[in-house]
């Protein structure tokens, strides 16, 4: 009997420039782990440096991935383990090793709770984005609760403050009970404003840049002024747009 022709497959090609975005999430994924590391030694304001190294790159592979339409199912799926590795167990395990009481069992329990938010919240993130569920897709310009890099820069708002104000007693079950309190911000179904809908008018992209270069510096200046403000904006933010909300809820109700 003749022999079936053997088909050929011709070996794809994929652009090095198209595994960018993939190689800046891991770049993400490994400052995280390295702020864990330096954790571990004590180093805490490099760690903590580590963690918004992290959510700068996180915010970084998205676009790119857009820009070079490189966008797969597995960039994806990647973004979200370095999201709960660098946002939901990086900043617990940080405030855990500095403040909180690491033999108190209501001290992990704070940590537990908080990574199980954050993982939580990347659940119905990837489910949202998947499905069409109307009843869990957030209004245009928002997400649904605190997004993970929003949760873990309020996560490390008390270390911050004793940076700004050395000496300032910062008791455990106060850090306890604010880990659990952002943690449930993230599951929570309250609308927060989201970046990505901000638009710039083209003339006034340069004095975007210029802004964007002076806040770089004053940041590298006084980082840890700059990191509470910040803290201190979105928390406004957030309570803000917590307000409207439950406004606008009784209004429907009327």
């Amino acid at each position: 009997m003749p022999r079936a022709p053997r088909i050929r497959r011709r070996a794809s090609r994929l652009p090095i420039l198209h595994l960018l975005p993939n190689i800046v999430t891991i770049a993400a994924i490994c400052a995280g782990l390295t702020g864990l590391r330096l954790a571990l030694q004590g180093r805490f304001e490099a760690a903590v440096m580590m963690v918004l190294l992290a959510a700068l790159l996180d915010g970084l592979d998205g676009p790119l991935a857009r820009l070079l339409k490189s966008e797969s199912k597995i960039g994806a799926e990647l973004d979200s383990l370095a999201d709960f590795v660098n946002f939901g167990v990086v900043p617990g395990f940080l405030l855990y090793l500095w403040s909180l009481d690491t033999t108190s069992r209501l001290s992990w329990i704070a940590v537990l709770i908080y990574a199980v938010c954050a993982v939580l919240r990347l659940a119905r993130f990837n489910v949202t984005a998947r499905e069409e569920v109307e009843e869990d897709r957030p209004t245009p310009g928002t997400f649904t609760g605190v997004p993970a890099p929003g949760g873990a820069l309020l996560a490390l708002a008390p270390f911050a403050l004793v940076q700004n104000f050395p000496g300032l007693p910062m008791p455990a079950g106060i850090v306890a009970i604010w880990l659990v309190i952002v943690g449930l911000l993230m599951i929570s179904r309250l609308p927060t404003p989201s970046l990505k809908a901000m638009r710039v008018p083209r003339e006034n992209a340069r004095f975007l840049i210029v802004g964007l270069v002076a806040f770089a510096a004053i940041a590298a200046t006084w980082p840890w002024v700059v990191m509470s403000i910040a803290q201190f904006g979105y928390i406004v933010l957030v309570g803000w747009s917590a307000r409207h909300h439950a406004t606008g809820s009784v209004s429907d109700e009327d």
